[in-house]
């Protein structure tokens, strides 16, 4: 199974961000962009890929010890950026040490559970649009400049979410990814 950890922001401040997107969608080229649904929304701290499930309980438990590990701590949905000309993002504000902290400590426990992970610096973020694979770049720049006043409200992280990615299988245009949370271990350290 394909698999992620993550924390999820509440609902308010998704309906916050939801409002900002919404927004964003009248700008040129927005019709271009595959958007990524508010339900989906994360900011992923490791990305384990395709996990074999006879290696779940080892990694639950080790997830549950790094959570276990960390306390709750204060995040603010704030800005925009881009990967490129591939992905559109929101950064966070808030407690950003924390945030790394936890990100480690999760991969590391991922690892020692003998699932690989990606090997890159942890850059925070909320992914809301992709460019299509067309020949014809979308330009995000007006898109991050539309988020440079962006500032939701300030909230708690107080969990990691271990979460499975259903990917879109039908081939109908615009199918999303579904995502699932399998279980969550609260941030009580």
């Amino acid at each position: 199974m394909r698999l992620f950890t993550a924390v999820l922001p509440p609902p308010g401040v998704l309906t916050e961000l939801e409002a900002a997107v919404d927004r964003l969608k009248g700008l040129p080229d927005a019709d271009r962009l595959r958007w990524a649904r508010p339900e989906g929304w994360h900011f992923t701290l490791a990305f384990l890929g395709e996990v074999d499930e006879a290696l779940l309980p080892e990694l639950r438990e080790r997830l549950a010890r790094a959570a276990h590990r960390h306390p709750a701590f204060g995040l603010r949905l704030a800005g925009g950026g881009r990967f490129g000309d591939r992905v559109l993002w929101i950064g966070v504000e808030g407690d950003h040490t924390t945030l790394r902290r936890l990100a480690d400590s999760v991969t590391a426990a991922v690892r020692r559970a003998g699932v690989p992970t990606e090997d890159r610096p942890y850059k925070p973020h909320l992914t809301v649009a992709r460019a299509g694979r067309t020949a014809h770049r979308v330009d995000l720049r007006p898109f991050v400049a539309s988020l440079d006043g962006f500032s939701g409200s300030d909230w708690q992280a107080r969990e990691v979410a271990l979460v499975r990615s259903f990917l879109p299988s039908s081939g109908v245009p615009g199918e999303h990814p579904r995502y699932e949370t399998l279980e969550a271990w609260s941030l009580d350290g």
